[in-house]
């Protein structure tokens, strides 16, 4: 099947990620990072160029300078082309109507702001993946299938927890993978097969469909809003309503890593060897590399069940924790249960437990930072975050479930 003009891929990285808290205050939330050298958005780009996709689109609104020098305009992922290729698409204003201008009030009305540009560009399918999930799908057989079938629109479902999937859209499907319904994060969920965001669409009935629901929803909704929202709120139930949606299981580990729990729960699977995403040689994920020195690990430094990320220089003692690109460990200190992006310093006598702390953090001798879970899975309110540039002082507490805006001392 032939991928040039035929089929847009669309990558929706522009959400402001408030869940997050203040580990996106000052970022994107696809530009977090993942397993120490990794960013969020590198699993669906590196995904759809697997599947052969030579035109993908990335759409970027809250603060796009945080992603831009990453994204270097698809370089990294060989899409840089004079033709086509990488496209960086970001909130337009006076281009159209109100509600296709400006920033976009959930991920289904992005695709009607950006429906012109679709309609334009005249490929017959879509897909429409998002950057802040964790997986490695194999797409290319996927979107054979779904133009063969007909079906207006593809849905790829995981399975959950019946407690996770209360975060999510739930699919109900038949035995033949016929969508029969949907729940948005449903309190009580029938099951826990969940939307995973990675959706390919026919992109006529799409757009009729996104057009329709603007006619009848933003008379109800306040300034430029059509008031379609999120995809699960009225885009896919109205598609399964009237036309044909196809559920198909993702296969492998998928997590979607868009909360503090999730995204240290995500990191506690990786050291459990729970996360198959990396496996596959022949399609590594591709990552815009830093250019650093090989880790250093000091006489006497203990490390189990981590991972170290270049530059990292280790004198102390690291248990089940992912350190950044740069991370310095000092001598007598203790990083347990953490998640710690690049360039921290983490002074003598320090312990650090539970905790995700951004780049550029100083930790100082003695301090405490949160405590140890003694919960299987990770919970929101255990868990310290700080904020990047914050700095803790010498023989500090910070009590577990704490939240240190940017900046910030303690």
């Amino acid at each position: 099947m032939a991928r040039r003009r035929e089929v847009l891929a669309l990558v929706q990285a522009g959400g402001a990620g408030g869940r997050m808290d203040v580990l996106t205050r000052e970022r994107a939330k696809p530009a977090l990072p993942y397993g120490g050298v990794h960013r969020l958005i590198d699993f669906a780009l590196s995904s759809l160029v697997y599947a052969n996709l030579h035109d993908v689109w990335v759409s970027v609104e809250y603060q796009v300078a945080s992603i831009d020098e990453y994204l270097s305009g698809g370089r990294p992922w060989d899409l840089d082309s004079n033709r086509g290729g990488f496209r960086r698409i970001v909130p337009e204003t006076g281009s159209g109507p109100a509600t296709e201008d400006r920033f976009a009030h959930g991920n289904g009305d992005l695709l009607l702001r950006m429906a012109r540009d679709i309609e334009a560009f005249g490929a017959p399918t879509l897909v429409v993946a998002s950057a802040d999930h964790v997986f490695a799908a194999d797409l290319e057989p996927i979107i054979a299938e779904h133009v063969e079938s007909g079906a207006a629109a593809t849905v790829l479902t995981s399975e959950v927890t019946k407690k996770e999937a209360s975060q999510n859209v739930t699919v109900i499907a038949g035995s033949d993978g016929i969508v029969t319904g949907v729940e948005e994060k449903p309190s009580k969920p029938s099951t826990g097969v969940v939307a995973t965001e990675l959706f390919i669409y026919q992109t006529e009935p799409l757009l009729e469909t996104l057009r329709a629901l603007r006619a009848e929803l933003s008379a109800d909704a306040e300034g430029d809003d059509s008031g379609i929202g999120d995809f699960g709120e009225h885009l896919l139930p109205r598609l399964v309503d009237q036309r044909t949606v196809r559920a198909v299981p993702l296969p492998g580990y998928w997590r979607d890593v868009g909360r503090p729990e999730a995204y240290l729960q995500g990191h506690r699977d990786l050291l459990a060897g729970r996360v198959d995403v990396f496996d596959h040689e022949d399609q590594p994920i591709i990552s815009k590399w830093q250019d650093r020195t090989a880790v250093r690990v000091r006489t006497g430094a203990v490390i189990e069940d981590s991972m170290l990320s270049p530059g990292c220089d280790v004198a102390g003692t690291v248990v089940d924790s992912v350190l950044g690109p740069g991370v310095v460990v000092e001598a007598g200190a203790l990083v347990e249960d953490c998640v710690i992006f690049g360039d921290v310093r983490i002074e003598r006598g320090a312990r650090v437990n539970t905790s995700i702390v951004d780049v550029r953090c100083a930790i100082g001798r003695d301090a405490v930072v949160g405590a140890m879970s003694s919960n299987r899975m990770a919970r929101n309110e255990e868990i310290v975050l700080m904020g990047r540039d914050s700095t803790v002082g010498n023989d500090v507490g910070v009590p577990a479930g704490s939240r240190m805006e940017p900046g910030t001392s303690a």
